[in-house]
Formats: C-alpha cells, sequence, structure tokens
C-alpha cells in the first residue's frame, strides 16, 4: 500500500518543491517505485526534474478536469523507479472551475485509488497557498511533511499551516497525519538558524527530523539544469542530506511511524 505524503508550506521559497524533488529522488535511489505528483500551477517540479511542460500533452490538470486519466498524465523521469504527473499552467484557472464541482476536493483522491498498490510512495508538491489544489492533496495524502526555513517567522507560519490541518482533520480526512517537520536553508554560520532549530524541536520534539538540509550552491543550481540534486551533484552536502533524510523516512516507516 502507497504511503501518500503532501510536501506543505503556505509560505512561499521555504524549499518545499527542492524538498518534494530531491525527496523523491532519493527514495528512488533506494529502488523503491516513486510517484512525484506536481499539483503546483508553477510547475517547477515538473521542470526541475527536467521536463518541459510544453511539450507535455496529458497533465495534472487535464486529470482533475476529467480530460483524462491519471495513467494517462504519468511520464517517467530521469531516474530509475521515479515516476511523474507533471503540472500544467492551466492549473492557475482550476480552483475556479472545479468550485462548482460535486465532490471537487476530493477528485484527486478518486484519481489516487487505483495507484496505492503501484508505488511505495507519493509525494505531493503543493503550491504555497491553501487553496482548493492544496485540499485536494491533503484529503488524499496519508500524511504531510512540513519544510521550514530556518527563519524568524518560522514558528509563526508553521502555526498558522497546523491550525489549517486540524480543520481537514475534522472535516474531509480524519486519518491526516503530520509526519514530520524538516528544518531547511540552514546557515550554520547564522545564529538565528541556530536559534530556530532550538524552537523548533523544542515545540515538536520527535516529529522534527535530524536531518537537516543546509543552504548549498548544488541545490540552487540543480534546477536549472533540470535535475534532482543527486543527478547534479552527488557529492555536494545538499544532495547527502536529501538521501539521509530519505533513510530516515524509510527507517522510521519500517518500524512504524514516530510517535
Amino acid at each position: 500500500m502507497s504511503k501518500i505524503i503532501s510536501i506543505v508550506n503556505q509560505k512561499g521559497g521555504v524549499g518545499k518543491t527542492t524538498t518534494a524533488v530531491n525527496l523523491a529522488a532519493s527514495l528512488a535511489l533506494s529502488g523503491e517505485k516513486i510517484l512525484l505528483i506536481d499539483i503546483d500551477p508553477q510547475g517547477n517540479s515538473t521542470s526541475g526534474i527536467g521536463i518541459v511542460r510544453d511539450l507535455v500533452e496529458n497533465t495534472l490538470y487535464g486529470v482533475l478536469a476529467g480530460h483524462c486519466s491519471l495513467n494517462d498524465a504519468v511520464m517517467e523521469t530521469q531516474i530509475e523507479h521515479l515516476f511523474i504527473a507533471p503540472s500544467s499552467i492551466d492549473l492557475l484557472g482550476a480552483e475556479i472551475e472545479l468550485v462548482g464541482k460535486e465532490g471537487r476536493e476530493r477528485i484527486l483522491a478518486s484519481a489516487l485509488e487505483e495507484f496505492k498498490e503501484e508505488y511505495r510512495y507519493i509525494i505531493i508538491d503543493c503550491p504555497p497557498s491553501l487553496g482548493l489544489l492544496t485540499l485536494n492533496a491533503l484529503v488524499a495524502s496519508d500524511s504531510v511533511l512540513v519544510p521550514v526555513q530556518c527563519e524568524y517567522y518560522a514558528l509563526e507560519g508553521l502555526s498558522m499551516l497546523l491550525k489549517t490541518i486540524q480543520l481537514i482533520q475534522g472535516s474531509f480526512n480524519h486519518h491526516l497525519d503530520i509526519k514530520g517537520i524538516v528544518l531547511t536553508m540552514f546557515d550554520i554560520r547564522n545564529n538565528l538558524a541556530h536559534q530556530v532549530e532550538d524552537e523548533v524541536r523544542r515545540h515538536f520534539g520527535e516529529k522534527v527530523y535530524q536531518t537537516i538540509i543546509p543552504r548549498n550552491i548544488a541545490l540552487g543550481e540543480a534546477p536549472s539544469h533540470g535535475k534532482p540534486v543527486m543527478l547534479y551533484d552527488m557529492k555536494s552536502r545538499g544532495a547527502q542530506s536529501y538521501l539521509s533524510l530519505a533513510k530516515e523516512i524509510l527507517s522510521e516507516d519500517s518500524i512504524g511511524q514516530r510517535a
């Protein structure tokens, strides 16, 4: 049975797409079959994995609009075992188009039903907002992974997101769980980064992964080459950090969820 994980933070620029792409790639390198779903209209996961959006015939927009099946939209990537359902700029209008549809918040969940035995993990890259696209992702998901940038407003944004997740748990998806919090863009030379880390760990304890994602040149450069960082520079600190995060997730899932 697949584990469906949404990568969510309503705050932009926190490493959400970087985490979605590189975590999915790292999990695939372990030999697990992985599906990355790009439900963000910006399509950065799609381009970051090396796919030219303008050349794609079937996208996630077509799936949500009922023009094609999810199976029609899924594509292979440069990494063995890693597949993607690409984004489309048309997703910008999807929230308006879907408003009048019955069961609009469960369209993605229904589309994923036939895939639950095929992939070990399904990773969903959500938009940096809490609209209907993100709602579809959260209703379809088993859990949420939250990237948190080590900066001053980190806890404020995190508390708002957690309230939203609680609302969704109460109204749409009782089984939605917070899988974990991953600290991103960590600058070891910055005292504030260490203070934010201490504060997040004090508040959320074991929900915070031991792996910390550093500020890293390779992580910033890899998307412009259409590659996950491990294909761009496997020896970089960024690549090694995401491989370490994948190991943590695989390890916790093999022994049961963390408390």
